[in-house]
């Protein structure tokens, strides 16, 4: 899988060969603005469920509104698990609209580990705006964020079926995982090394869990048994490491215009990512360098105040030790996996083909 040149602020766009073309643009958008659309509504009633002062800060951070409290059309994010739980109802052969609940339930327990993930990692900016804890202080963020998870439940448990209650227990499961990812992460922050497989698994919890219940709660909701379900599951796992996999490249080498976050995001928070991980574990002398280098810095006592340039020599370690290019080649693994996981379940060959097209759209995405 090929990749831009360059360490200096550049987007990073992988080639897919995993399909022959990339995936039509409009159709995918079509399928993520029919996620937003479809579970907006039920969203937004949710948290005007919130308490005063939590249901103003959840609507501030979904982008609804600004930090003065006026109306806003703030970036509220690519809304790829809703679109996913919405297909998977479809895959089903229900309709759309019976995965709307677990579209907003998996959206709820996301936001609420984004709350929380910006405070610990001290993320300043999100969607191209000041986070929730930078606005309203770190009280308000982890009470928004606690607040989103007991409504994700909520919203399940009180449709009051057996599939609502299958529902709740894949959304436990997931963000169980999920909690347990976001503590290996910053775990790894503090150990010099890190392998490869660690890395992938502390992915696997952090970001393929919950896009493997999205891609499946629809489904159970919409009378899926749990073989079926259990494959979209498949499917979802291994797109969400494909979606860490271009995250992670983004995390050091992408447009901060686009992702809405510094340059050198990733390496100013000292992660363990997977370009600096499988840097670290290819041997040479590049590799060796890094290693030196992140080593000084761990015990660094000035490591907020390295330049630009000092940043962009690490990028440029990672890359010349083959980190960038094997990141890149993992993410096309991973969407491969996912593929071939769709063709285990019988569904609508129109179903089949929009979730292909969001995976590759996942894969080559900006941003």
């Amino acid at each position: 899988m090929s990749s831009t040149t360059g360490t200096r602020g550049e987007s990073v766009t992988p080639a897919n060969p995993a399909v022959d073309t990339v995936a039509d643009t409009t159709d995918v958008t079509a399928l993520l603005e029919r996620g937003r659309a479809l579970s907006a509504p039920v969203l937004r009633a949710a948290v005007d469920r919130l308490a005063p002062p939590m249901d103003t800060v959840a609507a501030y951070h979904f982008g609804w509104i600004d930090a003065d409290g006026r109306p806003s059309d703030g970036d509220g994010g690519k809304a790829v698990r809703p679109a996913l739980a919405l297909l998977s109802a479809e895959a089903a052969g229900a309709p759309a609209e019976a995965g709307i609940p677990g579209a907003v339930a998996v959206e709820l327990v996301h936001n609420f580990s984004l709350l929380h993930d910006d405070l610990m990692d001290g993320d300043e900016q999100r969607r191209h705006r000041d986070t929730v804890w930078k606005v309203h202080g770190p009280a308000q963020a982890i009470l928004v964020g606690d607040a989103l998870f007991a409504l994700a439940y909520d919203l399940l448990l009180e449709l009051g079926t057996v599939e609502a209650g299958r529902a709740a227990r894949r959304l436990t499961t997931a963000s169980r995982k999920l909690i347990d990812g976001q503590a290996q992460d910053i775990s790894y922050e503090h150990r010099e090394r890190v392998t490869v497989e660690e890395c992938l698994e502390m992915e696997g919890n952090k970001t393929g869990a919950l896009l493997a219940c999205a891609v499946s709660i629809g489904a159970v909701l919409g009378g899926a048994d749990d073989r079926t379900a259990d494959t979209l599951e498949a499917y979802g796992y291994h797109l969400g490491l494909a979606f860490q996999a271009v995250d992670d490249l983004l995390g050091i080498w992408g447009d901060p215009e686009s992702t809405g976050k510094q340059t050198w995001s990733d390496l100013r928070q000292r992660k363990k990512s997977l370009p600096v991980v499988a840097a670290l574990a290819a041997g040479g002398e590049a590799s060796e360098r890094l290693g030196e280098l992140l080593a000084a810095d761990a015990k660094s006592n000035d490591f907020d105040s390295f330049s630009e340039e000092e940043f962009a020599a690490r990028a440029a370690l990672i890359e010349e030790a083959g980190g960038r290019e094997w990141t890149a080649q993992e993410a096309r693994r991973q969407h491969a996996v996912a593929i071939e996981a769709l063709h285990a379940v019988d569904m609508p060959h129109r179903v089949r083909e929009q979730l292909t097209e969001l995976a590759d759209f996942v894969v080559v995405r900006k941003r």
